[in-house]
């Protein structure tokens, strides 16, 4: 254990513990209005707060998915609707995108740490147990570079102290875009060392490991490369596939390999709703993929899942910003 002090430990390791319990996963709805608006206009479906609410009730309330779910991850508006949603642990996205890093190619930075621990204790106080902190690399020519890496790793790390400091247990997430013509040996190798690099800066800064939760890329070959087995993840299907065949890998898996999942939960769900007529017919597409997901962390998805409309298109989107 780190030299960490904080009359919030023993919450943090159970409340980690939990969102990581297996036959559970994260449900992520914490899309920028932004971001909702373009799902929400793929459906001619107005970007309003109406509408919006109307959406995540749709999903926050489908009969039998909670037992599937162990949190969901909120937009700081949905926090404060108070929708229904008991069951599962909320949490809270808390950082505010990206901006360039000079003098690299396009390489950037997580921002949000001023004023962070003061946002932090208010939504502890709203019932926040959690926060999602998104780092963003890619990979290129000469990217990611070290400068990159190092910037992002500790900007994760000083959001996660903070958190844990406020009772909130960090989510670590430093995603490697899907982008480019990479193959799945050079993702491996750069996940490797964004991972190296994440750890050790998490332990210069104290934070409790066991308070915390790793949400990184699945290692992939690119989106512009020849795919491999199991394919790039690009629809919902192939998310849980992919899912199911890490968890069945005969190796030591001292942890949980779960999901945390946005568009691979929602997909079909957005298109069967397509407005507020067809509540029943789109939840029980949420249902179909919550259960999914619950059996691949598990590895005992067995790929029957009932695919509805929109279950295969692709979900890849490039240069992704939320």
């Amino acid at each position: 254990m780190s030299c960490f002090i904080s009359k919030y430990a023993d919450e943090l390791a159970k409340n980690a513990a939990y969102i990581g319990t297996p036959g559970k996963g994260i449900l992520a709805v914490d899309e920028s209005t932004g971001t909702i608006g373009k799902r929400l206009s793929s459906i001619n479906v107005e970007n309003n707060e109406e509408n919006r609410r109307a959406l995540r009730e749709l999903l926050f309330t489908t009969p039998g998915a909670l037992q599937y779910l162990s949190g969901v991850i909120l937009f700081e508006e949905t926090l404060y609707q108070k929708t229904a949603s008991g069951g599962v642990i909320p949490g809270i996205k808390v950082d505010k995108g990206t901006v360039e890093l000079n003098g690299t190619n396009g390489e950037t930075f997580t921002q949000a740490l001023d004023g962070l621990a003061q946002r932090c204790q208010k939504y502890y106080e709203a019932g926040a147990r959690f926060a999602k902190w998104r780092a963003v690399l890619k990979i290129g020519l000469n990217e990611p570079t070290e400068l990159a890496i190092q910037e992002n790793a500790n900007g994760l790390a000083m959001y996660a102290a903070i958190c844990q400091q406020c009772g909130l247990v960090p989510i670590v997430e430093p995603e490697i875009l899907v982008d480019g013509p990479h193959d799945i040996k050079k993702c491996a190798e750069v996940t490797e060392r964004v991972l190296a690099a994440c750890y050790k800066a998490l332990n210069d800064h104290h934070v409790m490991l066991e308070g915390t939760l790793l949400k990184p890329n699945m290692v992939t070959s690119g989106s512009d490369s020849p795919k491999v087995a199991p394919e790039v993840i690009a629809d919902e299907e192939e998310a849980t596939l992919n899912l199911n065949a890490m968890n069945r890998l005969q190796t030591k898996k001292p942890w949980s390999l779960s999901f945390s999942f946005g568009r691979a939960l929602q997909q079909s769900t957005l298109k069967a709703w397509a407005g507020k007529e067809n509540l029943k017919k789109a939840q029980e597409a949420l249902l179909v993929r919550c259960k999914a997901n619950s059996e691949a962390t598990l590895g005992t998805y067995k790929g029957d899942a009932k695919l509805g409309e929109g279950a295969a298109e692709s979900l890849h989107v490039k240069d992704y910003k939320y």
